[in-house]
């Protein structure tokens, strides 16, 4: 059985869960199970330039992948602001590139505008090949594998991302347990790792949302967007912060992406994303106001019902 999610959520088009949506969480922290993410885009760069190129285009040091190896990368705008999220593989001939949701068609435009006279060509292959999270960080012998990166995993989000044919997407998933997006989403959530498009906005800078050293390399050549990277991180206030909260149990709905959070009556932060999490309970990825307390107490508005709300200030494994 397996249940599709509400429309308010990221992941359309693939499971929210399969009937035990905490089961499903315990299962994949055993390293248990599959996760579809067949809703992701699939991009693949070719040609002789495509990492010395992606380089220049990215926050990421990817200049010398080597094969199997992944990266998490960035393309910022001129302001430094996140435009795209990048799980990036390489195998030695092609650079295969996972994308969020509705992300495929506006990157590949974007990288084709990006090209001028060097040796790449990049192609959307989202309609031949599917993406799968399986609880491992081992690398597949057959397929593309983006780990999730070090810092993530560490703090108990140990994955990959496979990018495999479409036409193989039924197999493996009938390979073992299903789990589905809330399971993973809990986990996600419970790592403090962000996701474009749900700890972000159009303001959102890489300073904000803990992805220095994860997606962005301190120490490369420049990049569009570096320049802002660079100033607030020399300065060390970035406006916002990323932070785990936990939710008051008692609310029959959980608050959704975007919900404003307030401290006294003053707005100070939103929701980015809020789960049920199989020990932590009701939990939620927020960006807050920089100078906000760690404890606060925090007030969630969901479509007029007031949830309260408090930091957690030393999140396991953070």
């Amino acid at each position: 059985m397996s249940i599709l999610p509400p429309e308010s959520f990221v992941d359309q088009a693939v499971p929210w869960h399969h009937g035990d949506p905490f089961g499903e969480q315990r299962l994949l922290k055993q390293g248990v199970g599959v996760v579809d993410l067949s809703n992701r885009g699939v991009l693949t760069v070719t040609g002789v330039d495509r990492l010395t190129w992606l380089n220049d285009l990215t926050s990421q040091l990817v200049n010398s992948l080597a094969a199997g190896q992944s990266a998490l990368a960035l393309i910022l705008s001129p302001n430094g602001h996140v435009e795209y999220e990048l799980h990036m593989v390489d195998d030695g001939e092609t650079t295969w590139i996972i994308t969020q949701p509705g992300q495929a068609e506006g990157l590949v435009k974007y990288l084709d505008s990006m090209r001028f006279m060097l040796r790449v060509e990049v192609a959307d292959v989202s309609a031949s090949h599917a993406v799968v999270y399986e609880p491992t960080q081992e690398l597949d012998a057959e397929f593309p594998v983006w780990l999730v990166p070090d810092h993530f995993a560490q703090r108990g989000l140990a994955g990959r991302e496979v990018v495999i044919p479409r036409a193989a997407l039924a197999g493996r998933l009938a390979s073992v347990p299903q789990a589905g997006t809330w399971a993973l989403e809990a986990i996600r959530v419970a790592a403090g790792m962000p996701r474009m498009n749900c700890e972000t906005d159009h303001r959102t800078i890489p300073n904000e949302v803990d992805w220095l050293g994860s997606a962005v390399h301190m120490n490369k050549g420049c990049y569009r967007g570096q320049e802002t990277v660079a100033k607030v991180f020399n300065l060390g206030q970035p406006p916002r912060r990323l932070a785990l909260i936990h939710l008051d149990g008692s609310t029959e709905e959980l608050p959704t992406h975007g919900d404003a959070i307030s401290v006294a009556g003053k707005t100070v932060g939103w929701i980015g994303t809020a789960a049920r999490h199989f020990e932590e309970g009701n939990i939620a990825l927020a960006v807050l106001k920089r100078n906000v307390a760690s404890d606060a107490a925090l007030v969630v508005d969901h479509r007029g019902e007031l949830i309260s709300a408090v930091e957690d200030p030393a999140p396991a494994g953070w």
